[in-house]
């Protein structure tokens, strides 16, 4: 396998759009997943150890030094990378992170 399929890159360039001061860690972040061939969680955190592996294949992502938090959830079988959540440190507390 070749690298990751991330689905719902426009949610992360819209959210990019709207906050311009995230964009360039957020075009970090994609650029070095879409090249990632990860086989299993302990692969990912080899890579990024800072991430979090929170339940039912979803990982978060600090993002701009915890200020921002970014959800996926990885289908590591198919290399499949799921955006399901992206915002602020404050607006990631109001959620379930293991639902979203």
């Amino acid at each position: 396998m070749g690298g990751v399929r991330l689905i719902a890159i426009k949610t992360l360039r819209d959210y990019w759009e709207a906050n311009q001061e995230i964009r360039e860690q957020l075009q970090a972040w994609h650029d070095v997943i879409k090249a990632a061939n990860w086989i299993t969680p302990n692969e990912l955190k080899a890579q990024f150890r800072n991430a979090s592996i929170i339940g039912d294949n979803r990982v978060l992502f600090n993002i701009a030094g915890n200020k921002y938090r970014l959800i996926v959830k990885i289908h590591y079988n198919t290399g499949i990378v799921y955006v399901r959540f992206i915002g602020t440190h404050k607006e990631y507390d109001k959620i379930d992170a293991e639902q979203v």
